[in-house]
């Protein structure tokens, strides 16, 4: 797939909704519930549009705290009333999002963005859609492009290197395997991703497979994964990975934030495939080191 021209296509596609929006109706009151817009908009200079916003956009841009902003709830669990206390023109969410809530602000005359990516493609389309609504459609093209120059360097950087067995998980019960973002970015980073992304798996499946990396980057957990109990508890000593000690995790938000922060999480992978060649990245930590939370309270889990 040619994402560059991909995306090029996609941007040409909606260059008239561009300019309709780029006017006196581009929003100017926007509810994000969920990280990748917050990240999205702020990428793109545009954050003091952001009214309202989770927790969660919080944990990822610290700029939105303060400054009149309110804190709502997830797309998960979206309350329409808290929602439209904040005066939005725009709620942009991810699939999945509370029905409910969705009608109850279409009711209240509200715009309504619902974000659904599964490719690299896909959120180079998103950030093009967001860039085009607020009228900042060439910014929108600068963020795309700085992207996809990093990862063509990675991939660059990867292509004569040996490609490693790599299982990556964004939930622990059940196993639930990355997104297909993530299994494109372990590609770019020397990989060949294990299982079928987005996908539950056994632990059994992971143990056969023999992964020489294993990456878990739990939805929410930050960089707080206890990699060594489920080694243990799942049976997976004597897996490659394991026993190689290339067991990592990583940031929550680096690999599960379909948005500009994925460059981050693709040097985390490259990190973790290949040590020798990229060292150490944020954001990455491995099954040999203490997090910093529970190495303070003198409490070993990893």
């Amino acid at each position: 797939m040619n994402t560059q021209r991909d995306c090029n296509s996609f941007r040409e596609d909606i260059s008239p909704y561009n300019v309709s929006m780029a006017n006196e109706h581009s929003p100017r009151r926007i509810c994000c519930l969920q990280p990748s817009a917050t990240v999205i908009l702020a990428s793109l200079g545009q954050l003091d549009r952001v009214v309202a916003c989770t927790k969660y956009c919080a944990d990822v841009v610290s700029k939105v705290i303060g400054g009149g902003r309110l804190i709502v709830t997830d797309s998960w669990n979206s309350k329409a009333n808290e929602i439209l206390a904040a005066k939005p023109d725009l709620v942009i969410a991810a699939v999945p999002y509370q029905e409910a809530a969705v009608q109850e602000i279409l009711k209240a005359g509200v715009r309504f963005l619902g974000l659904a990516p599964r490719s690299l493609a896909d959120i180079y389309g998103d950030i093009a859609l967001i860039a085009g609504m607020v009228g900042a459609n060439q910014r929108g093209a600068e963020v795309i492009a700085e992207m996809q120059r990093e990862i063509d360097t990675i991939r660059r950087q990867t292509a004569h290197l040996p490609r490693k067995r790599v299982f990556c998980e964004e939930w622990g019960k059940p196993i639930i395997t990355s997104q297909p973002w993530v299994a494109e970015l372990v590609g770019v980073a020397g990989g060949d991703f294990i299982g079928e992304p987005g996908k539950q798996n056994p632990a059994d499946f992971v143990r056969e497979s023999d992964p020489e990396v294993m990456v878990a980057a739990w939805c929410g957990a930050g960089d707080r994964v206890p990699l060594a109990k489920i080694v243990r508890d799942r049976g997976w000593e004597d897996i490659t990975a394991a026993r190689t000690s290339q067991v990592y995790c990583i940031s929550d938000e680096l690999l599960n934030t379909p948005a500009p922060t994925l460059i981050g999480g693709l040097r985390a992978l490259a990190a973790a495939i290949h040590p020798e060649t990229f060292g150490t990245a944020p954001g990455l930590r491995s099954i040999t080191e203490v997090p910093r939370e529970k190495y303070a309270a003198g409490e070993r889990v990893v």
